[in-house]
């Protein structure tokens, strides 16, 4: 399941296209879920905990990111794994994240608006996109889970989380 607060934000279909491609080749139902509301959370996810093998892709909105705690000890609470779009949801309880380092999208940032400072006309910049990734992976979440992660997912972790 992949939960968001909007039912189709501009962003969505970069990440429910992917989803939907992918699904088929781990056998899975791709189902998604509108919360916007924090007293819905806890409903949607009791809901997904009664489903046989399910597991939770939280999607990147201002909404999951603001909630992120309470998303995360709810899923870990029903037993279903979860993962985030940024290393701090592990920080807070989640299985796992896997997505950009914002840190280095301001620096990037940054040098963008220098340019333009610098005279370079907007329009004619290259549009840029992300260009360094993270996976973070919470062990204590694995272990409650009754997961064991494999030794070559956590070499490649950028944090492990205790």
């Amino acid at each position: 399941m992949a939960v968001s607060s909007t039912p189709r934000p501009p962003y969505g279909v970069l990440f429910s296209d992917a989803i939907k491609v992918a699904a088929p080749t781990f056998g899975v139902e791709p189902v998604g879920a509108v919360v916007r509301h924090s007293s819905e959370i806890e409903t949607v996810l009791a809901g997904l905990a009664n489903e046989p093998g399910a597991g939770l892709i939280i999607m990147p909105d201002t909404f999951t990111t603001v909630h992120r705690l309470q998303i995360s000890e709810l899923a870990r609470r029903y037993r279903i794994p979860s993962i985030g779009p940024f290393r701090f949801f592990p920080a807070v309880g989640a299985l796992a994240s896997y997505g950009v380092e914002v840190p280095d999208l301001y620096y990037r940032t940054a040098a963008y608006v220098d340019r333009i400072l610098r005279g370079e006309k907007p329009g004619e910049l290259a549009v840029q996109g992300p260009i360094k990734f993270e996976l973070s992976i919470n062990l204590k979440t694995a272990r409650a889970l009754g997961l064991t992660v494999p030794a070559t997912l956590l070499a490649r972790a950028d944090e492990v989380v205790e």
